[in-house]
């Protein structure tokens, strides 16, 4: 799905991930669930180009519902895999600490696993390689996306600014839809590690110039960077008990 100029989206509300297409090649940022690989062989068709096109891919995190085609891209096709050095093993293995979900409704909980099953993401294949990246830091890949640290879903979460794109990439910093709750906006995502360290880590997009925020889960959100700390802040404000 185009979104604007060299920015499409692969999924849907319930899990997405990016592709930056540009004169140079493709950047992919995130790898959704394993069944969107035939997502991303669909754009890459609708554009007239093929997986040998893509460059790298940059995660935002190293949870299983980012991860998807990574290692598959990675082994078959020699696609580098980019990931905050904090989150290297939760990439590699999966192991991370358990956290809690939060509120949840049954309905839209079933909807996020019904669509998890279909797009196959009961069979995580972690990623065998990866190179670490870390704050600051500005990639040799289409689009020079630049890193931007947002530790609290888990320590090595990052934001992409791709200047390009007019875009910065969340991941789970944040989501415009709960997949627990159905709850539509901005606010804090289920499954964080560290609430508050995600919160306060909102501050650091601020600033960025960029007119689309977009989160691994939700609706793209074309707004200011500017304006995400508060707006998430506040929902996450009217949830307190």
């Amino acid at each position: 799905m185009k979104l604007a100029p060299h920015l499409h989206r692969l999924g849907n509300d319930l899990v997405a991930c990016y592709l930056v297409d540009t004169d140079q090649g493709i950047t992919l940022i995130d790898a959704g669930l394993p069944g969107h690989w035939q997502d991303l062989l669909r754009e890459l068709r609708s554009l007239g180009k093929s997986v040998d096109d893509i460059r790298g891919l940059v995660l935002t995190h190293g949870d299983s519902d980012h991860i998807g085609f990574a290692d598959h891209l990675r082994s078959a096709h020699d696609v580098p895999v980019f990931v905050h050095a904090a989150d290297a093993d939760r990439t590699r293995t999966g192991e991370k600490p358990k956290a809690a979900p939060g509120p949840m409704r049954p309905g839209p909980a079933l909807r996020f696993l019904g669509y998890s099953l279909r797009k196959k993401g009961l069979r995580t294949r972690y990623v065998g390689e990866v190179t670490e990246i870390g704050d600051g830091d500005v990639l040799n890949l289409p689009g020079s996306p630049r890193i931007v640290g947002m530790p609290g879903h888990s320590p090595g979460s990052v934001a992409v600014h791709v200047p390009v794109a007019d875009a910065v990439f969340v991941g789970d910093a944040l989501t415009t839809r709960h997949v627990l709750t159905g709850r539509p906006g901005p606010q804090p995502a289920p499954f964080t590690d560290d609430p508050a360290e995600a919160l306060s880590s909102l501050d650091r997009i601020a600033g960025l110039p960029a007119s689309w925020v977009l989160p691994g889960h939700g609706a793209p959100w074309r707004t200011s960077p500017d304006r995400v700390s508060a707006a998430v802040r506040s929902a996450s404000a009217d949830t307190r008990p």
